[in-house]
């Protein structure tokens, strides 16, 4: 699931820009990215334990949390049919900047306890933690959407490089 489920995340944001909005198809794709994240968390929690300490831990539950979160806005486009990502984010707003925001300061702190515990591949967590922070720093500016997935996809590549240096 750590390859699989940040992949249909990565789909997901190339279907929405390429349509330039949400697609029922794209949110059922972007929901079946988004559903198991809480739960590959918390085992790559696991995996690395005991070296990565509860500032691991209390990363991974918090990230989970903002993921079920984003689940739930997800399921939020698809029955209000909302078009696009600024449709959403004008009717969620503050809720969905704080979720964010936590999703920033809680993938940070996983991070930086896994490059510490030294358990899971060094390179993909270095990503994960690039696309944490491009996620927070392109948010801050009015930039084109394909710059906007940017951070999501660098951080879902490391994601993914997690899942495959696990299988290795």
């Amino acid at each position: 699931m750590t390859i699989v489920a940040p992949a249909l995340h990565i789909i997901s944001d190339v279907l929405e820009w390429t349509s330039g909005g949400f697609s029922r198809f794209q949110l059922l794709i972007n929901y079946l990215g988004f559903l198991p994240i809480p739960f590959l968390m918390l085992g790559l929690y696991v995996l690395q334990r005991p070296k990565i300490g509860w500032i691991g831990l209390l990363g991974a539950i918090l990230y989970s949390v903002a993921f079920i979160y984003f689940t739930h806005t997800t399921l939020y486009a698809f029955e209000e049919s909302i078009p696009d990502y600024e449709m959403l984010w004008q009717h969620l707003g503050g809720v969905y900047t704080f979720h964010g925001g936590l999703m920033f300061a809680d993938g940070l702190l996983f991070g930086l306890a896994a490059l510490r515990a030294n358990v899971l591949w060094r390179g993909a967590v270095v990503l994960f933690l690039i696309g944490i922070i491009l996620n927070l720093v392109l948010s801050l500016f009015p930039l084109p959407e394909i710059l906007q997935i940017a951070g999501s996809t660098v951080r879902n590549l490391g994601l993914m490089g997690m899942g495959v240096g696990l299988m290795r």
